[in-house]
C-alpha cells in the first residue's frame, strides 16, 4: 500500500505498518483492486483522518465504525461526507443534537474538515470497505490497526475527550487510560438506535472538558 500520512502519524504507526497483519491487509486491497473491486475510500483518502489531525493536535477522538460504502460518499473522515453529497442519516442526527445542545443554527453542510483541523480525530475503526457492502473490510486486520491508534493516543496524549457512540464504539473503552484521558459514553446517532442518541450533550459536555484541561473548546458550528 502506498501509505500517504501525515509524519508525525507515520512516525507513531511505523512498527505496524511493518508488522505481518498490516503487509497482508494491503496485499489483499491491492488483489481486490486488481480483481476488478471498487473499494471506498480512494486510496489518497484512507489516512485523511491523519493527515488532518497531526498527533500533538489530537483533542477529540470520534470513533466511527467502517466508511460509508455509497459512491462518493467516503472521505476518510468517521461519520463525513463530501459538499456535494447529502448529509447521511447519522450525520442528520448528530447535528439535530448539535443545535439542541448548543443552541446554534448547523448550515447542513456535511463535510466535518473543519472539525478535524480543530484537534477532531475523525477515526472508523475499519478505514476501507467495498462499494456496497457494508462492513465488507471487517476481518482485513485494520481494527487491529486503529486499536493501536487509540491505544497510542491514550498512552502518548493527555485530556483526550473520546467520544464513543453505540455498542461497537462502547467497546473500544478497555483501551483507553480513563485515569488520563475523558470517555463520553452515548447511543448510536443511527435512525435505528430510536432517537436514544438526543440528549447525550456531548458538544458541550467536551468543550466544557477541554476548556478545564485549558485547552481551545471546538468550534462545532459549520
Amino acid at each position: 500500500m502506498d501509505v500517504k500520512i501525515e509524519q508525525s502519524w507515520k512516525e507513531a504507526l511505523q512498527t505496524e505498518f511493518d508488522k505481518d497483519y498490516f503487509i497482508s491487509l494491503a496485499r489483499t486491497l491491492h488483489s481486490e483492486k486488481r480483481a476488478g473491486e471498487l473499494i471506498y475510500p480512494p486510496g489518497p483518502l484512507i489516512f485523511r483522518a491523519f493527515e488532518l489531525t497531526p498527533v500533538d493536535r489530537v483533542k477529540v477522538v470520534i470513533l466511527g465504525q467502517d466508511p460509508y460504502h455509497g459512491a462518493g460518499q467516503a472521505m476518510g473522515l468517521s461519520f463525513s461526507v463530501p459538499d456535494n453529497v447529502p448529509a447521511p442519516p447519522s450525520l442528520q442526527n448528530i447535528f439535530k443534537e448539535i443545535e439542541s445542545d448548543l443552541g446554534i443554527k448547523m448550515s447542513g453542510r456535511p463535510n466535518l474538515e473543519s472539525w478535524a483541523r480543530q484537534g477532531v480525530l475523525l477515526l472508523n475503526s475499519i478505514l476501507t470497505v467495498r462499494a456496497g457492502q457494508a462492513a465488507s473490510h471487517r476481518n482485513l486486520g485494520w481494527q487491529k490497526f486503529t486499536d493501536y491508534v487509540i491505544k497510542y493516543i491514550s498512552d502518548h496524549c493527555e485530556g483526550v475527550v473520546f467520544l464513543l457512540w453505540g455498542n461497537f464504539a462502547r467497546e473500544k473503552k478497555c483501551l483507553i487510560d480513563l485515569s488520563r484521558h475523558y470517555v463520553l459514553e452515548a447511543a448510536h446517532p443511527s435512525p435505528l438506535a430510536r432517537g436514544a442518541f438526543f440528549g447525550c450533550r456531548h458538544f458541550s459536555k467536551t468543550n466544557q472538558i477541554l476548556q478545564q484541561e485549558g485547552k481551545t473548546p471546538i468550534d462545532w458550528q459549520l
